[in-house]
Order: C-alpha cells, then sequence, then structure tokens
C-alpha cells in the first residue's frame, strides 16, 4: 500500500475543528485507532501583499503567528478528498499544505 505525509500549519485554535473533519472522513485511522496525527506547535511568519485577504494580518505588516504543524499518514488515492477536506476547513487564504511520499517497504 503507498502512503503520503501530510503536513499542514494552521493556527493553534483552528487545529482540533480541521483535525475532527479529517477524522469524520476516516483517513486518521490506523487500525483500531483513529484521531492519529501529531502536531507539533510553532510560529508561522508572513506579510499580506496586495491583492491578499488576510485571515490574520494586515496587508503590508509582517505577521508572528502561533501555530501548529498537523501531520498524519494517509493512502495515496485518498489525497483528492482529504485536500477538500483541509481546504474547506481551514480558515487561511492560501493554507500552506505539505505532501511528502512515504517510503514503500
Amino acid at each position: 500500500m503507498e502512503f503520503l505525509k501530510i503536513e499542514v500549519f494552521i493556527p493553534r485554535e483552528n487545529t482540533k475543528k480541521l483535525m475532527e473533519k479529517v477524522n469524520e472522513g476516516g483517513f486518521l485511522k490506523e487500525e483500531n485507532y483513529d484521531f492519529c496525527y501529531a502536531e507539533t506547535p510553532v510560529i508561522g511568519h508572513f506579510r499580506p501583499i496586495e491583492g491578499a485577504n488576510p485571515y490574520i494580518g494586515s496587508l503590508g505588516k509582517v505577521e508572528d503567528v502561533l501555530e501548529n504543524k498537523v501531520e498524519f499518514r494517509i493512502r495515496k488515492k485518498d489525497l483528492d478528498e482529504v485536500m477538500k477536506i483541509i481546504r474547506e476547513n481551514h480558515p487561511y487564504e492560501v493554507p500552506v499544505i505539505n505532501v511528502i511520499e512515504l517510503y514503500k517497504n
């Protein structure tokens, strides 16, 4: 089976809601467990520029935001559906989502 690692950077206050939605889709299940993911606190930095509609911050000002990096594993075939859930439930206009192919045993 082919797996991908998903990393998402999201404001800390939005983490639980996003992960509940991903879990409801059945994508955080590992055998007899669900809600299988890790989160690491980080500080995100960005500056909204002309044309942006920021959820946090204001145009032209560098922002420092308390975020979580959430990481979880999915089956490769589920990528499109997981990305849809993330985009529908992430507050940012342009969320940072990393998709990493995992080594196949």
